[in-house]
């Protein structure tokens, strides 16, 4: 709808009104599991036994809480390690593929950044499956043929990391490089016009600048890593993050347990959102 041109009353009250069924859509779901997080019962259904914390901080079975569960806790510490890794690789890689796609011409130029778009499109559960297949017979021919044995090339972390990165790097690589597009380079030369070196002016002026825009990148690199399941799920060893934790327990029946974790996970993004929010304001 145009603010600027007078609509009728019945068709502003169906836009307000699908609006907001939009948003309940989108939330219901979402405040029922935070609800049945504090469900004094066995099972997150209906009817409501009454409000408890035991699915927080409860430490006897069968109401064990979330910070008294080790192995909810392990998977926890696994999924930030891989985020905090996968994120650090692709703000690096996408910060130089974003100079490289901005600031330089060559031949096949636009082939590459196909290349480098097609693990969006590509299904996590196909790309998973690739990778798996293409590093376990890259490994089993160089045990084969010079008996040399890969670990980061078998199911396990350093393979959920690569996995990852494969295609997060690409959401860095557009989300630096759409503000580096803003940048006005005339700034870069007035600094080698000073005695700046190409690496100080880069380093000094245009770092600087793309400052929010990197831990914009860091930010959304690491929830995505911290949720993604499908690509994980393929390439995951004995350590599981905790979105195959969770899969795991979840096929062994459901517990407010679970939805006790949820509600953290949604606290924690909430809470990631608005500080990148907060500080791209500010810069």
């Amino acid at each position: 709808m145009i603010p600027s041109i007078p609509q009728s009353r019945f068709l502003t009250t169906a836009y307000a009104a699908y609006v907001t069924l939009f948003f309940v859509f989108l939330a219901l779901p979402l405040v029922v599991v935070a609800a049945f997080a504090f469900n004094d019962s066995q099972f997150p259904s209906l009817p409501w036994e009454g409000f408890t914390l035991q699915w927080f901080f409860g430490s006897e079975r069968p109401m064990i809480g979330v910070f008294h569960e080790r192995s909810i806790l392990r998977a926890i510490g696994t999924s930030v390690f891989v985020a905090l890794l996968v994120s650090a690789l692709s703000v690096l890689v996408g910060m130089t593929n974003a100079f490289l796609f901005n600031r330089y011409k060559f031949r096949g130029q636009g082939i590459l950044y196909v290349f480098m778009l097609l693990p969006l499109v590509i299904p996590g559960i196909v790309l998973g499956i690739s990778i798996l297949v293409f590093s376990s017979r890259v490994a089993n021919g160089l045990w084969d043929s010079y008996q040399i044995d890969l670990e980061i090339l078998r199911p396990g972390l350093w393979l959920v990391v690569l996995g990852q990165f494969s295609f997060i790097t690409t959401i860095a690589t557009l989300v630096i490089g759409a503000r580096l597009k803003k940048f006005d380079q005339t700034l870069e030369e007035a600094a080698l016009n000073l005695g700046a070196g190409r690496l100080t002016a880069i380093r000094t002026v245009t770092l600087p600048y793309l400052a929010p825009a990197m831990i914009g990148a860091f930010v959304v690199a690491f929830l995505m890593s911290f949720e993604n399941f499908n690509t994980t799920l393929m390439l995951v060893g004995s350590d599981a993050p905790l979105t195959i934790a969770m899969f795991d327990r979840l096929k062994e029946g459901s517990t407010p347990l679970l939805n006790a974790v949820s509600l953290l996970l949604m606290i924690g993004s909430s809470c990631l959102a608005l500080v990148m929010i907060a500080f791209q304001r500010k810069s």
